[in-house]
């Protein structure tokens, strides 16, 4: 049968996925160019009737582009990594993979409760496009830096007192004091931004965008087009910083927030500047 023969040709089906028959979908019809996946959901959660393997279809989405895959519940989230270099081109070591936070490598994903139709949020550059990357932003950095150094403690010019002096919020997020944490997944909240408002920090990272918001509105930056993050701690509550986000090629273009809690600061600056998938 040809059906076998192709089976037979392929080899043995990649870790944690079933060997597909060619057709596009469950109606059989061929596969090729233009070729569709099912929707989300479309697959029932059940048994494989040959392997007896419980699958889940999942929705994969890097760099605005989506992959309808189904996969074993009993596989691991390092063996998803490794389908996910399939599809991508993107290095496990080079992937950040969301799903309800931060998928666990060594978990499986029935433990973590992944179900029919969910989403799987991947950000991370290939080798390729770290290789690519200008320069420019890494310059502007080390300029800021170097800038940042010839001055006095950001904390005590008088534009920034103005709003130190009201003190800590009392809605500020607890911080803890030399340790560093990933983003929490919910937005950094109870912060004061440079005219003393209430700011909220929110990481869209599956739309690689910082969202900024007040009472009054809320900001939707790429996160490329912000050219460097400064911090540095508030003196006498060194467990806090005060940060700015660049957005311009001026000091003029800064956005200000205060009260950063000191375990996320070096999360939010890899977030932004791209520095994450070295680690």
């Amino acid at each position: 049968m040809a059906a076998a023969g192709s089976a037979a040709a392929g080899g043995a089906a990649e870790p944690g996925m079933e060997a597909e028959a060619p057709g596009c979908g469950e109606d059989g019809s061929p596969r090729g160019e233009g070729c569709r996946a099912a929707p989300p959901g479309a697959v029932s959660n059940g048994s494989d009737a040959e392997s007896g393997q419980e699958l889940v279809e999942l929705r994969v989405i890097w760099n605005k582009n989506k992959y309808d895959v189904k996969f074993r519940l009993d596989s691991t989230g390092a063996d998803l990594k490794q389908k996910i270099h399939l599809l991508t081109g993107l290095p496990p070591a080079m992937q950040k993979v969301m799903f309800k936070g931060l998928l666990p490598e060594e978990k499986t994903l029935r433990e973590i409760k992944v179900t029919n139709g969910a989403k799987i949020m991947v950000v991370g550059s290939t080798i390729n496009d770290v290789l690519a990357v200008n320069t420019p932003k890494d310059t502007t950095q080390q300029e800021g830096k170097a800038e940042e150094s010839k001055k006095e403690p950001l904390c005590r010019q008088k534009q920034h007192r103005k709003v130190l002096d009201k003190g800590k919020p009392d809605d500020v997020m607890p911080s803890i004091k030399g340790v560093q944490e990933r983003l929490p997944p919910v937005p950094l909240s109870g912060m004061y931004n440079k005219s003393g408002g209430k700011v909220r920090l929110t990481f869209k990272l599956e739309q690689d965008q910082l969202w900024i918001g007040t009472k009054e509105r809320t900001e939707k930056l790429p996160m490329a087009s912000i050219k460097n993050v400064l911090s540095e701690p508030i003196e006498g509550h060194e467990d806090y910083h005060m940060m700015a986000f660049q957005l311009g090629p001026t000091e003029a273009s800064y956005y200000w927030v205060y009260w950063v809690p000191n375990q996320y600061v070096d999360a939010i600056k890899d977030t932004v500047l791209g520095k994450w998938q070295y680690f």
